[in-house]
């Protein structure tokens, strides 16, 4: 269950608080954080790889970050993301990368993100790997998708992510189908005005099953990124429905969120792939993980109280 669009700007809201980040990341990995995030070094990301390949199941590797400032931050972070690459390749792991776009300099540059990412992608063809851009607030969705383009025009191992709590992503994925693109489907975790995204959860839920359908049936390879048992039986329902074989979709869940229906799936035959971040910049990207669902947040309020 999804937590109510109140409660979710209430959490985010106080996580901006400057007494409450600094508590978080002084105490938060002990606190269970590390329930979502694989830890702060590479190696503790590769360990997590491992161990879900050896369970059946493949991986998306995170590096942490986004909204850097100076182009020197860009350029260490896209040294870390080539590490990632060859670490993948050299242990054989069953592993993809994603990337947040204003990590690589978007938000500083365009042509120095093309840049940056552009040799990310690069390496990892050579690799043999896929990197997978993720998508922001809708401030950076235009942008994202430009560079997207881009990027395809010389490489087919670099794949996007659109939101279906976005008005506008149903456009956006018919470009994307005529460009033949690889595209992650979720809900969205930020916080957006209701004129650029619907406001009310069931709306955002049909939007899902209509975009998913839609996707599948233009026979361009889709991740179905959803936690929802609802939307994990729309993707099965519309699959079987419209003939699309289990090598032409994917189920995607966060790491350290429902790893009993990740196995479930496996055991079925699906294809599950979890996205594993990984280092120190954690703080935003767990506090999305609180705001999104009352377990997570009830878990982490039961070891804090436990302290």
């Amino acid at each position: 269950m999804a937590v109510a669009p109140r409660t979710r700007a209430v959490v985010l809201g106080l996580a901006q608080q400057r007494w409450v980040s600094r508590f978080i990341t002084r105490h938060g990995l002990r606190l269970g954080a590390r329930r979502f995030v694989a830890g702060e070094r590479l190696e503790d990301g590769l360990a997590v790889v491992a161990r879900l390949n050896r369970e059946g199941i493949e991986a998306t590797l995170d590096y942490l970050g986004e909204s850097v400032q100076e182009e020197a931050q860009a350029r260490a972070a896209a040294q870390v993301y080539l590490q990632v690459v060859e670490a993948i390749a050299e242990r054989n792991l069953r592993s993809h990368i994603s990337l947040k776009p204003s990590q690589l300099g978007l938000d500083l540059d365009r042509e120095l993100a093309l840049e940056l990412v552009g040799a990310i992608v690069a390496r990892a063809e050579a690799r043999g790997t896929f990197v997978r851009l993720d998508m922001e607030d809708s401030s950076r969705t235009q942008r994202t998708l430009d560079l997207f383009a881009a990027l395809r025009q010389r490489w087919e191992n670099v794949g996007i992510v659109i939101q279906a709590a976005l008005r506008r992503s149903e456009a956006d994925l018919e470009a994307l189908a005529r460009m033949g693109a690889n595209v992650r489907l979720c809900k969205g975790a930020y916080l957006e005005p209701p004129e650029v995204a619907f406001p009310r959860k069931e709306d955002v839920d049909a939007n899902y099953t209509k975009l998913l359908r839609g996707y599948l049936a233009s026979g361009n390879y889709l991740a179905v990124a959803t936690h929802d048992d609802r939307m994990i039986e729309a993707a099965k329902r519309a699959a079987a429905e419209l003939g699309i074989g289990r090598d032409r979709f994917e189920f995607q869940m966060l790491y350290g969120i429902r790893p009993q229906a990740q196995r479930r799936l496996v055991a079925e035959g699906y294809r599950v792939r979890v996205y594993v971040p990984f280092g120190t910049e954690w703080y935003p990207y767990f506090t999305r993980r609180l705001a999104e669902r009352p377990a997570n947040l009830l878990f982490f309020l039961a070891n804090l109280v436990r302290r």
